[in-house]
């Protein structure tokens, strides 16, 4: 069997676990061949039967073996290799799990021990069974105070792009890539910064788990900060208006509702963000499976 041929292999299931998935499907004879570490076996009449590899066992240089995918699977998620994964966490229901979730990030000593992030946790508000989820990027001033997301002036712009989109607040799941709010040395006031790579990396692990437990048909990351920290790259601009799949979620990156908030204020008074976020979100109601009438179409409309 070629190095190439095993490489591929290496990557494809390094990629499966990343990705926060433990099992792969392989054609029939696959499983034989890595056991047997590239040694020839007799070949095998094709069966529907498919061999599972449990990748969280899977040895850190994989065997060589030839290449015996299927057809090409869903875009491998791009969140960092080195995040933590998906948390264990006790309950019978969706409530109950995010309520223990809650609770898990409260005492979170990875986040604490940073020694940058204030002391006051702002987990998430909203549907446990919503089919949107919204991730923005850290507390401010306002939600550590309320303890609840996008509660301040982003949170009214937020509440307005919801209410065009024909939903509530209460219909849809909020959360922050970072749970706890940035400090700044000296008297930060309401003054707001956003958090870093690592202060995002010590939460992550948090807002997996509730992509995992909510089980949304679509995820919004509003902003840099939380399209980079879930690990889909950097520059909104680029990035905005097409889909990623963060944990086997579609994810459409558009604009924070601050930007917006500045934009309005500039000349023309930002319709071309508004424009453009606008266009994002229908794609996300699509996704969604949400009506969308003429009038919601011709918003923006030239």
């Amino acid at each position: 069997m070629s190095l190439q041929a095993a490489g591929m292999l290496k990557q494809y299931l390094e990629q499966r676990q990343a990705s926060g998935q433990t099992h792969a499907s392989l054609r029939p004879g696959t499983l034989d061949r890595l056991r047997s570490s590239g040694k020839p076996t007799p070949a095998r009449a094709p069966d529907s039967r498919r061999s599972v590899v449990d990748t969280a066992k899977m040895e850190p240089t994989a065997p060589p073996a030839s290449a015996l995918f299927e057809m090409p699977v869903a875009i491998p998620s791009r969140l960092p290799q080195k995040a933590a994964g998906i948390l264990a966490v006790p309950g019978q229901n969706k409530v109950e799990k995010l309520s223990a979730l809650a609770a898990m990030a409260e005492k979170s000593t990875q986040a604490r021990a940073l020694g940058t992030l204030r002391d006051t946790m702002v987990f998430a508000v909203g549907n446990p069974d919503a089919t949107i989820m919204l991730i923005g990027e850290a507390p401010g001033f306002e939600e550590e105070r309320q303890r609840e997301p996008f509660v301040g002036p982003a949170g009214q712009k937020l509440n307005g792009i919801l209410k065009a989109m024909g939903l509530e607040r209460s219909q849809v799941y909020i959360s922050n890539i970072c749970k706890f709010r940035p400090a700044i040395e000296g008297n930060q006031g309401t003054s707001n910064r956003a958090p870093t790579d690592k202060e995002m990396a010590s939460c992550l692990s948090y807002v997996l788990t509730e992509i995992a437990i909510v089980a949304p048909q679509v995820i919004v990351a509003l902003g840099g900060v939380a399209c980079k920290g879930l690990g889909i790259g950097e520059g909104v601009m680029r990035l905005r208006g097409r889909f990623y799949d963060v944990h086997g979620v579609p994810t459409m990156v558009t604009y924070h509702p601050s930007y917006l908030l500045r934009e309005e204020k500039m000349a023309g008074g930002g319709i071309r963000a508004k424009r453009e976020c606008w266009e994002d979100m229908l794609k996300v109601m699509e996704k969604a499976g949400l009506p969308i009438s003429e009038k919601q179409r011709g918003y923006f409309r030239q």
